[in-house]
């Protein structure tokens, strides 16, 4: 009998230890499954660092591109594009002026009554959706379309489309031209899904002007902008400090005040204000400094631009989202801590940007909008909370990279154009701030207005890299509506030009 019980003891204490054994098991390999996937977070990290030293190296890459630009076409990544405008709104404006925004699906139609008092006027707005027909029809059809909309505008106001006073109208046309003056360029080529083959080569303002000429219209397209210099000229407008427009939304561009004798591949151009605006382009700009990871690599090879718009592809909303979703893909491949690879991890672009923000900015304490993402839109279900932690981790670590690298892009402007301080007069180890001018940065787009993470971040970088005492002087303001409004302006501050003021000698 003792020696069936102590059988039997024998037997519980190794099925004991058997089970302890796969229990300790299971635990070390789930500690080596999470400990692969903190990995992977650790690389990013370390990939996506950007110290004050490294931003500063952006900074210095972003002002000699921006020389070598102005020193010769295609001299540099940044095309630092000429628009002619040279004269910037100053509030003194008075009148009846027109705006008129393509840049995409939509249109808007803006008519802009000006006092003649800064940062007072009002604005009559019209936005219609252009039917999909239109997009890749004939270049009359769609041409045609937007006068109707700007006539109806016309006679809703008190302006009647038969007076003898020409109107004057700012185009804001947001796709590749080459610009020619300040109210004509050659369309180069379409994107954001337009496709009419007639219009390509084809002067574009002189297109819209025709069509309002058979509309029997009297009016007349002063200007030809893209939305940033729209943005600067709505910054200016507001606040005569305003030198440089950047916008940080689904794309990215900048523009800013240069002196005339500063665009040297334009010999012997002469403005009477001795300034012109330049449209840098700078979604194209890179720098060896930039941190650069692998998911960024595989991101261009597998986009339909790869080589090009490499800052675009590591700052701007279209295309944070999917680096997150690169990086989540990874930690699932590594383990199966987020469950089984699922195919939507898969898809490109399965995560925007606006998700992205979301989870970021979870500061419930079960993170349940992380959670219902996930569910939602990842279709990754159950996922444990510290899982959900390192996702918000990851978001945080690439929103940062963003943030500082378009600081170190914004200052590069600055340094450009003497505005970063560092011609100031040194007092012991400070700076002293009397030859410090007051400098605005007009910013507009949705991941920097609407992104709270993301500004803050870009703050505190760009206050790190100025430093205090420079910093204070350098202010971002948000400015709404470049695109329509800003055109409008520009319109106004062309309109009482007999004659052109920008000549090539």
């Amino acid at each position: 009998m003792a020696k069936v019980v102590l059988g039997v003891a024998v037997g519980v204490a190794v099925a004991a230890c058997a089970v302890a054994a796969l229990v300790v098991g299971r635990r070390v390999r789930t500690r080596r499954k999470w400990k692969r996937v903190v990995g992977v977070l650790k690389e990013l990290e370390e990939s996506c660092e950007t110290t004050v030293g490294r931003l500063r190296q952006v900074v210095d890459a972003m002002a000699v591109e921006m020389h070598a630009g102005l020193a010769s076409e295609g001299g540099s990544k940044l095309k630092m594009l000429l628009t002619f405008v040279d004269n910037l709104p100053s509030g003194s404006e008075k009148g009846t002026f027109y705006g008129l925004d393509l840049g995409g699906t939509n249109f808007r139609v803006l008519r802009v009554e000006l006092g003649g008092q800064r940062s007072s006027f009002d604005r009559d707005v019209a936005q219609q959706a252009i039917p999909p027909r239109l997009m890749t029809g004939r270049s009359e059809d769609l041409f045609d379309f937007i006068a109707s909309s700007l006539q109806h505008l016309v006679e809703k106001g008190n302006d009647s489309e038969q007076s003898p006073i020409i109107k004057e109208l700012g185009f804001t046309f947001s796709f590749p031209v080459k610009q020619t003056s300040v109210s004509s360029g050659i369309l180069i080529k379409w994107t954001k899904g337009f496709a009419i083959t007639d219009m390509v080569g084809k002067e574009v303002a002189g297109v819209l002007q025709q069509t309002l000429a058979r509309k029997g219209l009297n009016m007349q397209v002063a200007v030809l902008v893209n939305n940033t210099v729209g943005t600067l000229a709505l910054g200016h407008y507001h606040d005569a400090d305003t030198v440089a427009a950047v916008i940080i939304g689904t794309g990215t561009n900048a523009c800013y005040w240069e002196r005339t004798d500063a665009i040297i591949k334009c010999q012997g151009l002469l403005t009477t204000s001795g300034g012109m605006v330049v449209n840098m382009e700078w979604g194209n700009f890179w720098s060896s400094h930039m941190p650069r990871t692998s998911y960024d690599i595989e991101l261009d090879a597998e986009s339909p631009n790869p080589n090009d718009q490499g800052f675009e592809k590591m700052i701007s909303g279209m295309y944070l989202g999917d680096i997150v979703r690169r990086v989540i893909l990874r930690m699932s491949q590594e383990s199966d801590v987020f469950g089984p690879v699922f195919s939507s991890l898969s898809v490109p672009f399965a995560l925007g940007t606006p998700l992205m923000a979301a989870m970021h900015e979870d500061d419930s304490p079960e993170l349940t909008k992380v959670a219902r993402i996930l569910k939602d839109d990842l279709k990754i279900p159950d996922l444990p909370l510290k899982a959900r932690k390192l996702v918000v981790k990851v978001c945080d670590v690439v929103a940062r990279r963003a943030a500082r690298l378009a600081a170190a892009g914004i200052v590069g402007i600055l340094k450009k154009i003497g505005r970063d301080g560092s011609g100031c007069i040194r007092v012991g180890r400070t700076r002293s701030d009397t030859k410090m001018r007051r400098t605005v940065v007009a910013i507009e787009g949705s991941l920097y207005t609407q992104y709270t993470m993301f500004r803050e971040y870009l703050h505190e970088a760009l206050h790190e890299i100025l430093g205090e005492d420079i910093a204070q002087h350098v202010i971002l303001k948000v400015t709404e509506d470049g695109s329509g409004t800003g055109a409008a302006l520009l319109a106004a501050s062309h309109s009482s030009k007999s004659v052109d003021n920008v000549q090539l000698l």
